[in-house]
Parts: structure tokens; C-alpha cells; sequence
């Protein structure tokens, strides 16, 4: 059965008690069940995985090459930092959709720019954990196309 990523960044273990007037009280395991039985009902599975250290991050971007068919990818701060990120994604040629729980473009003026978002296939944003349902299907749309183009 083919498989997707979860790559989630940092600060996102604490999900649940980190500002829930910001990001809701479910926990990152309430996602990780949440992405798998998405993945299922659509026929494939997911890895799950989270990292407070962006090494690790891009150590998954590129071991997903070959492994994982795409990856829903929650970056955390590291969207609005990381060159190293981006430059992963760009590099291992494996389609990415960037999401986070909240609207990055309706906080923070320094959360408007995301360097993810040059690199991935398209951006969910402000949906709360809906969000990464939604992303697995837009993967699951355009791995399904064969034809390489975005859902």
C-alpha cells in the first residue's frame, strides 16, 4: 500500500496545552490518529513524525525519496526560517503539501512569509486539524494524476 508522510516541526508535541485560544486543544497524537484513518479510508498509510530540530526535519525530507509517495508537512516556525527546509523539499523531489492549524496571514506580519510555500504544491492554512485531512486528500488528487500537475 502506498504511504504519506506526517512531518510535523517544532513546538508541535505540545499541542493541546501550547495556546489553545490559538491552535484548539486536540494533541498531535489526535492528528496522527486522525491523518491515519484518512489515509486508510483513501488506501494508503502514513508514517507520523515530529522534531523540535530542523536537521531531523530534513533528514526526513530527504529519506522520504523513493519511500514515501508525499508529505503533509506542518514546519512550524521553521516556514517562516528555514532557507535549509526548503532547499530539502526542492532537492528530494517528493511533492509536498505545507499546512498549519492556524491562519499564518491573519497573525504575526513575520508569519506572512513562508518558505515552504515556493516549494510545495499548495498551502492549507486556518482549518484547525481539518487541515491535514484536507492535505492528504490534495496528495492522494495529485498522485493520482499521473500527470505531475497540482490538484
Amino acid at each position: 500500500m502506498p504511504s504519506l508522510l506526517i512531518l510535523n516541526g517544532p513546538n508541535l508535541n505540545l499541542l493541546g496545552t501550547r495556546q489553545p485560544e490559538v491552535y484548539g486543544r486536540i494533541t498531535l497524537d489526535d492528528i496522527n490518529a486522525l491523518c491515519a484513518a484518512e489515509a486508510t479510508r483513501v488506501g494508503y498509510t502514513v508514517d507520523c513524525l515530529q522534531s523540535n530540530h530542523e536537521g531531523a526535519l530534513i533528514d526526513a525530507v530527504h529519506a522520504a525519496r523513493g519511500l514515501h509517495g508525499g508529505i503533509v508537512l506542518n514546519a512550524g516556525a521553521y516556514t517562516h526560517t528555514s532557507v535549509a527546509l526548503m532547499d530539502a523539499i526542492s532537492s528530494a523531489a517528493v511533492p509536498v503539501v505545507e499546512v498549519h492549524l492556524s491562519n499564518i496571514h491573519a497573525r504575526e506580519t513575520f508569519r506572512h512569509k513562508s518558505y515552504i510555500a515556493p516549494v510545495a504544491l499548495g498551502q492549507i492554512c486556518g482549518f484547525g486539524a481539518q487541515g491535514y485531512v484536507l492535505a492528504i486528500q490534495a496528495l492522494v488528487a495529485h498522485l493520482g494524476s499521473g500527470d505531475g500537475s497540482a490538484p
